[in-house]
């Protein structure tokens, strides 16, 4: 039953809103701004697209890994505080980016550019979430996660006009610059550690009776779900990491290259314009998908986004004219934005807000072989294939399907929440 904090707006989507600007810069200069990268930094003698991408993978990698220490503090402590370090930290990286000379100053720059992603994104700012929503939680996050194509609409063509017209020497600093005001004020000003924190519960109503209550020092933290013990011994986790391994890989790299692939039909200007196709249609896509998930089974949703996510590699692979590239950029976006929201959800759903950071991160990790391995694999293959886009792309279809297949097998959302 509802209570007296439903008489006024819900502090949760205040927090929604916070995350949606934030995700927006962190994804927008990290995540859709490595196409940029990877492109300025191949124009340089010491470096290729191969090398670029293999920076682009220890990104992804890092970040998989530190996301284990990240799940820990923002459990824990205040997330502000991880968000704060994650800002400064991916400012100082983007500040030496334009400075690096040698393959291991890349690479070293990378894996701290990755910590600092890590720490400002997606496991600090699904765990806030999570905590702040039970029933409202897929329209919540579909709200929040359009942060992550917004970035790329808004922030990745201005980022290439930046580069274009000052140099990358110059861009990079200034593009740091943009991540620390983007993300500390809108953390310090807005988010908040959980509802209980503020005197609210969850969802800004009355606790449901069969969610599981627990005395943590003054207040009662209301939280349902099971442990990560408990949640590692079922088929359903391990379908859903595997085949977000194969997923991962399949979007990254298609994402990374994005920028290379309209390069070898289009001019500079009308790749800049290109290259918003795909997160407008993520943006679109996820609004979309956030309203369906309320409707019907998210795994038969899960499961739609998969294989139109194959189909769209493909046509990209196979396409040989303006129309079929941007027809697959835009299908290839509705997929993006989706397939990122579903992870959290998927595992949040399955598994409940007791020990959801922990989980998230573990199959996060896992998923970030897949991030990882997309954009350094792609990139090899370009380089042996002619450096032509058409056999990079139907790698990537590839791993699509399979990460389907091992979704399949997981089986059916078995909720076992306490």
């Amino acid at each position: 039953m509802a209570n007296k904090e439903t008489d006024q707006l819900y502090y949760g989507w205040k927090i929604v809103a916070a995350i949606l600007v934030l995700l927006t810069f962190t994804s927008g200069l990290s995540f859709y701004n490595h196409a940029i990268y990877l492109n300025a930094l191949a124009t340089q003698p010491a470096f290729d697209v191969s090398t670029a991408s293999t920076a682009v993978s220890i990104f992804f990698l890092t970040g998989g890994v530190m996301g284990l220490f990240v799940a820990k503090w923002v459990q824990e402590y205040d997330p502000r505080i991880c968000i704060t370090a994650g800002a400064i930290i991916s400012f100082l990286s983007l500040s030496a980016l334009a400075y690096v000379s040698t393959v291991w100053q890349l690479f070293l720059v990378y894996a701290f550019f990755g910590t600092g992603f890590s720490a400002s994104s997606l496991i600090p700012a699904t765990t806030l979430v999570t905590k702040w929503f039970h029933r409202r939680r897929a329209m919540a996050l579909s709200i929040a996660s359009t942060g992550l194509s917004l970035g790329g609409v808004i922030l990745t063509p201005l980022s290439v006009l930046m580069v274009e017209s000052l140099g990358f020497e110059v861009a990079a600093p200034l593009i740091g610059v943009m991540f620390l005001v983007g993300v500390i004020p809108v953390a310090w000003i807005y988010l908040r550690v959980s509802p209980e924190s503020m005197g609210l519960h969850i969802d800004g109503e009355t606790p449901e009776p069969q969610l599981e209550t627990v005395t943590s020092g003054p207040s009662k933290i209301i939280e349902d779900g099971i442990a990560f013990k408990e949640a590692r011994r079922g088929k359903f986790f391990w379908g859903v990491s595997l085949a977000y391994i194969f997923l991962m890989a399949a979007q990254v790299g298609g994402i990374a290259h994005q920028y290379g692939l309209a390069r070898e039909q289009l001019s500079e200007s009308e790749t800049a314009i290109a290259v918003a196709i795909l997160p407008v249609f993520s943006i679109i896509g996820r609004l979309i998908g956030g309203w369906i998930i309320d409707r019907m089974s998210i795994r038969k949703f899960a499961i739609s986004m998969m294989i139109l996510q194959a189909v769209s590699l493909s046509i990209l692979a196979g396409g040989s004219s303006v129309f079929t590239l941007c027809l697959g950029l835009a299908a290839f976006g509705a997929t993006v934005g989706n397939l990122l929201m579903l992870q959290p959800l998927l595992i949040a759903d399955a598994y409940g807000v007791k020990d959801y950071a922990k989980i998230f991160s573990v199959s996060n990790l896992m998923s970030s072989w897949g991030t990882a391995m997309g954009p350094a694999v792609l990139g090899f293959v370009y380089a042996s294939s002619g450096n032509l886009y058409q056999l990079p792309y139907g790698v990537a279809a590839a791993a699509g399907a399979f990460g389907l297949i091992m979704f399949l097998l997981g089986g059916r959302i078995i909720r076992s929440h306490a």
